[in-house]
């Protein structure tokens, strides 16, 4: 016996349905991926004062400096202050240049890391001189030409 038109018809219009419901719950899946995402990043850099961050969590240095900047700076600092300075004072002087919080100190701790390694990079290529260790930290001066 075959089955009415109409009950065809609508096994059809069910199937359609459930393929469209399905379509939607995946795009809402995603939507909500996406808002997770959104939300997790405005956290990171949230200015409020509540949060008494200036900088995210996990930020990347290198992209805050412009190429070779930093090596600029500290040189500008050494030379500003006209006698060898140790690691923590550059990135003291840095920060302070770059015009940030000069009293985070993670900050501080980050742009140290980061400048010991662009420091004794320059100080392979005799940009710079390595003036031995002040208090279990290294003392940077410039190169004598």
């Amino acid at each position: 016996m075959a089955l009415p038109q109409v009950v065809t018809t609508l096994r059809a219009k069910r199937d359609e349905i459930e393929a469209h419901i399905a379509e939607l719950r995946r795009q809402l899946a995603a939507a909500e991926r996406d808002l997770s995402s959104v939300t997790a990043v405005l956290a990171l850099y949230d200015l409020s004062p509540a949060s008494q961050t200036r900088f995210p969590a996990y930020a990347h240095l290198n992209r805050l400096f412009a190429y070779g900047e930093m090596f600029k700076l500290a040189k500008q600092a050494i030379t500003g202050a006209g006698n060898s300075l140790t690691t923590r004072e550059i990135a003291l002087a840095i920060i302070r240049m770059k015009g940030w919080d000069d009293q985070d100190a993670q900050l501080r701790k980050a742009v140290a890391y980061r400048l010991i390694q662009s420091l004794a990079r320059a100080a392979r290529q005799g940009r710079i001189h390595d003036a031995g260790r002040r208090k279990n930290v290294r003392m940077w001066s410039l190169a004598n030409k």
